[in-house]
């Protein structure tokens, strides 16, 4: 199984102004970078903060290529029937949601349901049914609490971080991690760099503190 995440943000470290408006943080060339990313895997995973606040479609237009299934972590089951997402295009669609939520999924979305904690799902248990279902080439696109949690547990192979010429001074930040004292306890991560027009992707590799994710 691999597993990518990407993250778009400002110079100062931002996805989106203190309101959540986020559209858009990055400009072409680093929205078709990411709709390449989406023709390169099986499914694009996102929480539901990012799919409420954006309302996505999560498809390739950009890039010549076919649409991932889209997965939708959901613990509470909040997202509404209306949603992009939803939309009944013919791609596969899974909403993750928490034992014991009553929801009533459209025909066309599939509903898996997993145990949660304090309303929050395990990364790898979650990698493990999609992995089960024939999903083993998955791109993590947000929102950051979705991208920290899986690279928190361990479970990215690689993180694409394009950075935008753009300067917030304040907003909503691209990490949401555990809290550090002193700088040796910082992730230094093996990185390459590419530019791409006016926006630089750091190609950060995790691989070295990926846990094992086993099919089911």
């Amino acid at each position: 199984m691999v597993v990518v995440a990407q993250i778009g943000q400002t110079m100062d470290g931002r996805i989106a102004t203190v309101t959540g408006q986020s559209k858009y943080v990055n400009g072409p060339d680093g929205l078709t970078h990411l709709h390449q990313l989406r023709a390169l895997v099986d499914a694009i995973v996102i929480g539901v903060g990012t799919a409420l606040a954006d309302n996505p479609q999560l498809t390739v237009r950009l890039v010549h290529g076919k649409s991932p299934a889209r997965v939708v972590i959901d613990p509470r089951g909040r997202l509404p029937h209306q949603s992009l997402v939803w939309q009944d295009d013919g791609i596969r669609k899974i909403w993750v949601v928490a034992d014991g939520v009553n929801v009533d999924p459209l025909p066309q979305v599939e509903l898996i349901s997993l145990p949660a904690i304090d309303g929050r799902m395990d990364p790898m248990q979650i990698l493990q049914i999609l992995s089960a279902v024939g999903l083993r080439r998955i791109l993590v696109e947000g929102g950051a609490e979705t991208v920290s949690r899986f690279m928190s547990a361990g479970c990215l192979d690689r993180l694409h971080l394009i950075v935008a010429p753009i300067v917030l001074g304040s907003g909503r930040p691209s990490f949401n991690l555990i809290p550090i004292e002193h700088m040796d306890q910082a992730q230094r991560l093996p990185v390459k760099t590419h530019l791409i027009g006016n926006e630089i992707i750091f190609d950060c590799e995790l691989q070295p503190q990926r846990s094992i994710v086993k099919p089911g």
